[in-house]
């Protein structure tokens, strides 16, 4: 199992990442899939049409994310998105913990490429 831990900059404030990462409609603008996903722990969330699946964990407004995502096997891996203010807007911190071997190249770009990088672009 493996780990990523990686640090973002996001061109807005705080609040607005984080109603990026937690609002079902923000997320299927940059996701450009359907979305599930309730703003309460303990409720399951779907991204890029279930590529991704999970259990929201915790929710602090504005500052915290932590989810459980699902992989094959019943493997399960622990996401934790912290939001800080910036000089230049924000600055996220990812901590991706438990991922399997085989998956840790596609997650290491996903997060890069698809996840930071659409949120990114949205706010440029």
């Amino acid at each position: 199992m493996k780990e990523i831990k990686r640090y973002y900059t996001i061109n807005t404030e705080p609040e607005f990442v984080y109603n990026a990462l937690t609002k079902k409609r923000m997320l299927e603008i940059w996701t450009g899939e359907d979305v599930v996903m309730e703003l309460e722990p303990n409720t399951e969330f779907s991204l890029w049409g279930g590529s991704i699946t999970g259990v929201n964990l915790e929710f602090e407004k504005n500052k915290k994310i932590v989810q459980e995502w699902f992989f094959e096997a019943d493997e399960k891996s622990i996401v934790t998105i912290k939001i800080h203010p910036h000089k230049k807007g924000s600055s996220v911190e990812l901590v991706h913990t438990n991922i399997p071997d085989e998956a840790y190249g596609n997650i290491s770009d996903g997060w890069d490429e698809d996840y930071f990088g659409a949120v990114i672009e949205m706010f440029i």
